[in-house]
Order: structure tokens, then sequence, then C-alpha cells
């Protein structure tokens, strides 16, 4: 080998990052080079990951990222929801009389979410 063989080889070995944090691209680029590997082009990046796995001698320990756990959000009252919509829908009368444009589309959003809110809170 020549010297700038190696030097690129050296570069490509230190600016490598670990397989799982490659892009499906980058793993394609490197499943063509495997022999005997045909398809790469049509193959998911779970696939990819595992056919350069197995072809470098990488045994695969499980699911790397952890999963989190959803705590369950308490469910306001329907009652209480709906007030705070008389509320919300009083001080967007006072929006609009004062032209403010921005505050009564804010205020109607608002709304509106609670108004889903009231809705989930009544299925349950």
């Amino acid at each position: 080998m020549t010297m700038e063989e190696e030097t690129k080889k050296e570069k490509k070995q230190a600016s490598e990052k670990p397989l799982d944090k490659m892009t499906a691209i980058e793993l394609r680029e490197i499943a063509r080079e495997i022999p005997g590997v045909t398809g790469v082009h049509a193959m998911k990046k779970d696939k990819l990951l595992a056919v350069v796995k197995e072809h470098r001698g990488i045994k695969d320990e499980g699911p790397v990222k952890k999963e989190k756990k959803k705590l369950a959000k308490a469910m306001p009252d329907v009652k209480g929801l709906k007030g705070k919509i008389t509320q919300l829908r009083q001080e967007k009368e006072v929006a609009r009389g004062q032209m403010d444009r921005k505050r009564v589309d804010m205020l109607r959003r608002r709304i509106s979410r609670l108004k889903r809110q009231t809705r989930k809170a009544a299925q349950a």
C-alpha cells in the first residue's frame, strides 16, 4: 500500500461513527462493498445494520434505546374546564373590542383546545 492509501484508510476509520448512529445512506455504502449481498437499495436501516454487523462479526446486544415510561396525566374535571372556557371567552370579547387580532386568535385556539379536553374527559 502506498502512503496515500494508508492515510485515507486511517482517516476513514477515525471518522467512522458507531453503526447505530449512521444513516441508511451511509450503511448502504458499506453494505454495497460486502461481497454476496444483493438488494442493498431496497433494504431498510434495521436490515442494513444486521447485514453489516453480521459481516463484521459484531453480536447484536438488543435495543440500545431505553423505553421511556409514560406518566398518566390526571384528567381535569369537565366543570373546571368549562369554567376556564367561559373566562377565556370573556377575555376574547375584550380583545375583540380592542381590535387585538393576535390575542383573539390565541384565545380562540386555547378555547378550542379546552373544548377538546372536555370531550376527552367526558368519555373517560
